[in-house]
């Protein structure tokens, strides 16, 4: 049997803010899963309702799992200055995606995390299908908020999260489990979550996630629409985005941050991680976090390739990081958009032309109002 003590420490070794883990068995939370299914809140990721019965249960990854290891790795990162993020002339990128891509980073040093706890291990990083904040939450990492993202209290949610299945057995899996600090309930004693809480109760009257959401894609706390989300319409659909949820993106292009940015959480605990793994996730430079949308539009596959080449960025390829920067072009309502977009006209990928036709619809009404 493994040492819980050892595995906090060699999971703080190998570069993880936080450890915890759990004994396997049905996912918590499964209820309220099926439950978003059936309501079609996946929208078009399809995958997400395929053979269900895999997320409700880690047995049916790995039969003879024991335990569920899950890591977290803080990709909170230097503030930004309000004269970039408030440029309306730059589309915005969420933090996640500033750096390296988190899978090429994580995904290696998890797996030998996995082979150094047991000798069957199978790791995942955003990849398999396990439900990773449901897990968090039963090992402790923190709890799920009205935003539907894993909060740690005193780091926040900017975290990205691994899970580890085990053969072995851990001892004292008693949900201490925070290799840098364990979070506090409000009486400051150690909270000892097992993930079934009464829901969104560490949130308290809060509802800051759910007000700024500029698509109420955030129906009630804790249910995510996806068919609304930015991050969703700017990464998962692959597309048209709907019409009238374009005028509501404002000039995000990749991914979307603002349900996490106004929390109180976020807000007074979220800080930078130490971790040398974490340094892979910091911008290079400003044109990052908010590249020119000019520059953007103007991009050909080369240029495309060239600039975001390693990172999460290449997800979206051309046609889709154009259809976003299309949409805030035409958000942003400046003149000197249109040259460029009128070059669009003519792009090999209809999907560009389409949205390029929209923006610069939306340029010259603005002019008239």
């Amino acid at each position: 049997m493994l040492s819980a003590s050892r595995v906090r420490e060699r999971a703080l070794e190998m570069g993880f803010d936080l450890v915890g883990f759990a004994p396997a068995g049905p996912t918590p939370g499964a209820a309220r899963f099926l439950a978003w299914l059936r309501a079609g809140y996946h929208a078009e990721m399809a995958y997400m309702a395929r053979a269900p019965e895999r997320r409700l249960d880690p047995r049916h990854l790995m039969p003879n799992v024991r335990t569920i290891v899950v890591v977290g790795l803080s990709y909170e990162t230097l503030a930004v200055p309000m004269e970039v993020l408030q440029d309306p002339a730059r589309g915005r990128i969420a933090r996640y995606a500033w750096g390296t891509d988190y899978h090429d980073v994580i995904t290696p040093v998890l797996r030998a995390f996995g082979d150094w706890l047991a000798r069957e291990s199978r790791a995942y990083v955003d990849t398999g299908p396990i439900l990773e904040r449901a897990w968090a939450a039963r090992c402790g990492l923190g709890f799920i908020g009205k935003n539907t993202c894993l909060i740690h209290p005193k780091r926040g949610s900017y975290l990205f999260l691994g899970a580890v299945l085990l053969s072995e057995e851990i001892e004292e899996a008693d949900h201490e489990h925070s290799a840098a600090a364990p979070p506090l309930n409000t009486a400051g004693a150690p909270h000892r979550s097992t993930g079934e809480d009464a829901p969104f109760s560490r949130c308290g009257r809060c509802a800051r996630c759910l007000v700024a959401c500029p698509t109420n894609a955030l129906p009630t706390p804790g249910v995510l629409d996806a068919s609304r989300c930015i991050s969703y319409l700017t990464i998962e659909l692959k597309g048209s985005i709907p019409l009238a949820l374009r005028p509501q993106m404002g000039n995000w292009v990749f991914g979307c941050d603002l349900c996490q940015d106004v929390c109180p959480y976020v807000r007074r605990f979220s800080r930078p991680s130490d971790s040398p793994l974490a340094k892979a996730f910091r911008p290079p430079d400003p044109e990052r976090i908010a590249p020119r949308l000019l520059d953007l539009l103007s991009m050909d596959r080369t240029a495309f390739h060239a600039r975001f080449k390693g990172t999460a960025i290449m997800r979206t390829k051309r046609r889709g990081l154009l259809r976003n920067a299309c949409v805030a072009a035409g958000n942003w309502g400046s003149d000197e958009a249109l040259p460029v977009l009128r070059r669009l006209l003519n792009d090999e990928e209809p999907l560009v032309r389409e949205h390029a036709v929209w923006a610069i619809a939306r340029i010259q009404q603005s002019a008239y109002t």
